[in-house]
């Protein structure tokens, strides 16, 4: 695990399960438009959840890419989840400008509700089919970007599946 800190923010990436992260006070699901069970991030989060994050989801569902909704993490050990649609890879377009919305707004949400710790997964990397390097560029951009206008965040954290995504964030986060 590599540590950095920027004005006065901890950002760090870990390899593992964004479902068990019992330390931050949310966590993003890299979700689908109705906000369903679903595969990958999304499955995982549904499943350690329980059937009350599928059922409060109901009720904010469709979201667009781009957007960000919160709601409470269940039976997850957080208090959050910000459900975040991101784009799919040369579909929804333009996928650049909509992943990097993604990660602000989700921010943004945490900033409204006083949440001091988020931790990310890798969103639209894997079944939406965005570049991993391409997509860990547009992520870090867009987080730097916004860490100068943050003051209830304080702790940022990417939880990558694979090792290939934690080794790239990590060597992204050196530069």
């Amino acid at each position: 695990m590599t540590q950095h800190e920027f004005h006065g923010i901890t950002v760090e990436c870990i390899q593992g399960n964004i479902a068990d992260q019992p330390d931050m006070e949310a966590i993003v699901n890299a979700a689908n438009a109705m906000l369903r069970i679903g595969g990958g991030v999304a499955g995982a989060i549904h499943r350690a959840a329980g059937p009350g994050l599928e059922a409060e989801c109901r009720k904010l569902a469709p979201i667009q890419p781009g957007q960000a909704v919160i709601t409470s993490a269940h039976q997850l050990p957080n208090r959050y989840v910000i459900h975040c649609l991101g784009p799919v890879y040369g579909l929804d377009m333009p996928s650049d400008r909509l992943l990097a919305a993604c990660y602000r707004h989700a921010l943004q949400l945490a900033e409204a509700h006083g949440i001091k710790s988020v931790a990310f997964p890798a969103i639209s990397t894997g079944a939406f089919g965005y570049p991993s390097e391409a997509a860990a560029r547009i992520t870090l951009t867009t987080i730097f970007d916004e860490l100068p206008h943050l003051s209830a965040v304080t702790h940022i954290r990417f939880v990558l599946f694979t090792l290939a995504d934690h080794q790239l964030y990590e060597r992204m986060l050196d530069e």
